[in-house]
């Protein structure tokens, strides 16, 4: 009986070290995802978009030619 224990517990130890050392080198790496985009908010409304469909104007970012047009939304309190 103490013969079977200590096989058990040498194949479990084998196992165990067998999975720690291999387990990096076989770790399947994702495809690189695409950073985010840029985010920017549109000066008149607020909604935010990405960088490369906004418009700008003047170091502000409209969503679309009507807002670009109208100008940045003023705050009246």
């Amino acid at each position: 009986m103490l013969r079977l224990l200590f096989w058990i517990a040498v194949i479990a130890a084998a196992v165990w070290f067998w999975r720690k050392f291999k387990s990096p080198a076989t770790q399947q790496r994702r495809p690189d995802e695409p950073g985010a985009a840029l985010m920017v908010r549109c000066a008149h409304c607020g909604v935010h978009l990405p960088q490369d469909r906004a418009l700008s104007s003047r170091q502000e970012w409209y969503c679309t030619q009507a807002h670009l047009e109208l100008g940045p939304k003023s705050i009246q309190r």
